[in-house]
């Protein structure tokens, strides 16, 4: 059976990293710069991800285009409700990303305790493939909260702020290769913290407050975006993120029914 995710190398961290800082500059783009105010943009996003999902889920297989076009969306949307939480509704960072991460490690509860597995090599079910997105909601969600905590509500300024979740990174990658970190482990923490690390990223392009360089949303969207579909039309035509097929034995006709054995 397929993966319906990719496999993890340096070309997904790249799109990932891009994909998380133009889900925080297009945001702003569509919320601010075209005026179309937090809530309209939710909605219109949110239609928008909806649709990709359904799409995602309809494939049995990976599709770089279709696989990377929904992360860049849920970029967008976790933006967006983490954004119409602080503005819109004007509670704290110190409050939003506590509660996230609630959320999320419920999400990671529930997921183990159905499938007993948090891989990203196995999500080959549509059960798992819906925990993992959930999960990836709730991550970009927790990671703007984050980056906005440390680069606005605590002053560090938003390259200071990512020098950090980039050293972070770094070291969970040190104690993956170093200290035997559980691999499964050493994927969700970086996972998560590239999030805050893009969002800090891009709000550094982007805006003129604190220490940001002042390209624009504008500008800064474009960019990322151009960069993205280059490195997925890579992979398209490499095919260098597809995983081979996993062998699965069980009585299993319909996909919510117990766990496949894998074997390689």
């Amino acid at each position: 059976m397929l993966n319906r995710v990719p496999e993890v190398t340096i070309y997904f961290w790249v799109i990932k990293v891009c994909a998380t800082t133009v889900g925080e500059t297009a945001s702003d783009y569509l919320s601010d710069t075209r005026g179309l105010g937090l809530p309209r943009t939710m909605a219109i996003m949110g239609s928008v991800l909806a649709f990709a999902l359904v799409a995602q889920f309809a494939l049995r297989r990976y599709v770089p285009t279709v696989y990377w076009a929904a992360v860049v969306l849920i970029s967008v949307v976790g933006t967006n409700i983490t954004d119409q939480l602080h503005d819109g509704f004007g509670l704290p960072n110190t409050v939003i990303a506590p509660v996230f991460a609630v959320c999320l490690a419920a999400v990671f509860v529930a997921w183990f305790a159905v499938e007993r597995t948090l891989s990203i090599h196995t999500i080959f079910t549509a059960r798992r493939e819906r925990f993992y997105w959930l999960a990836v909601l709730f991550t970009f969600a927790l990671g703007t909260a984050t980056g906005d905590l440390f680069a606005e509500s605590l002053n560090l300024g938003y390259w200071t702020s990512a020098a950090i979740f980039g050293a972070s990174i770094a070291v969970i990658y040190a104690a993956h290769r170093g200290l035997r970190l559980d691999p499964v482990a050493a994927f969700w923490l970086a996972y998560i913290l590239s999030r805050p690390l893009g969002a800090s990223i891009g709000d550094g392009l982007a805006q003129r407050d604190l220490d940001g360089v002042g390209l624009g949303t504008t500008t800064t969207s474009l960019i990322l975006l151009v960069l993205i579909t280059l490195v997925v039309g890579f992979l398209t035509v490499t095919r260098l993120d597809r995983d081979t097929p996993l062998v699965a034995t069980a009585d299993a006709h319909d996909e919510s029914d117990d766990e496949l054995q894998i074997a390689a």
